[in-house]
């Protein structure tokens, strides 16, 4: 039988504690929402916990990393205040294999900056868009199932340049009612460890809600997964000349 995956689900958890607006939306959180969403989309297959930045160690030690297979990553208004360590700490266990989604505003955090090498800066406007997500890679895992195109009637606009290496895979772009289009959907393999970016999900409109965005997260849950045994890639000193011949 096949180990359910392990997933920890990351929040900021700030604008809920904050902000009305966002706790109408969102009241068990937006970070539970996700949670009880991929409970919900893959059942046996998955362990859920969540974790959140206002935890010791924003809920990611040693021992909870170790213990997951996938981590998703939301933040928008305090992507400071994360620890640098914990970053440093996250993107080990990236290296060595864990899986990262990293949604909507983390294109800013720490972890995904870090690991893109990159500003990820973006255009953006928050005007009730509507947002047309188009699979670009229908044959992707993370594509399964999702209609073409998935539509979201109200978000927040990101638009080009978004400044972020070019993905080794780009499964979804949107359109926006501006005109605007956006790489939506972009698949990253950091050492060991796949990295898939996803656009939507800002905290003012119920976006996490929508049976269509649950199952793309679904869906990149199961690809971020690991497929072999963690391990962070190493430096080898191979002294012997011949030693293909010996083994």
């Amino acid at each position: 039988m096949t180990e359910p995956i392990r997933v920890t689900v990351w929040g900021e958890n700030v604008h809920e504690g904050r902000d009305e607006s966002v706790r109408k939306v969102y009241p068990d959180t937006m970070h539970g929402t996700i949670a009880a969403a991929l409970r919900a989309k893959l059942g046996a297959d998955v362990v859920v916990r969540t974790a959140t930045l206002q935890d010791p160690e924003h809920g990611l030690t040693e021992e909870v990393l170790a213990d997951t297979d996938v981590l998703t990553w939301w933040g928008h208004a305090a992507h400071g205040d994360v620890d640098d360590a914990v970053v440093e700490r996250v993107q080990q266990h990236v290296l060595s294999g864990m899986g990262l989604i990293a949604l909507h505003s983390a294109h800013f955090s720490k972890i995904f900056i870090k690991l893109m090498g990159t500003t990820c800066s973006l255009d953006w406007r928050a005007e009730n868009d509507r947002e047309l997500i188009w699979t670009v890679a229908a044959g992707h895992p993370i594509a399964q199932g999702i209609p073409h195109p998935l539509v979201i009637d109200r978000e927040e606009m990101y638009g080009e340049l978004f400044d972020i290496p070019q993905p080794d895979e780009l499964v979804f772009v949107s359109s926006f009612s501006g005109g605007e289009v956006f790489r939506s959907g972009c698949c990253y393999r950091r050492g060991q460890g796949r990295v898939f970016y996803f656009r939507p999900g800002d905290q003012e409109y119920p976006t996490y809600h929508q049976p269509e965005i649950q199952q793309v997260l679904a869906n990149a849950t199961r690809w971020a997964a690991p497929v072999v045994p963690r391990q962070l890639p190493t430096v080898h000193h191979r002294k012997d000349t011949g030693w293909f011949e010996k083994a």
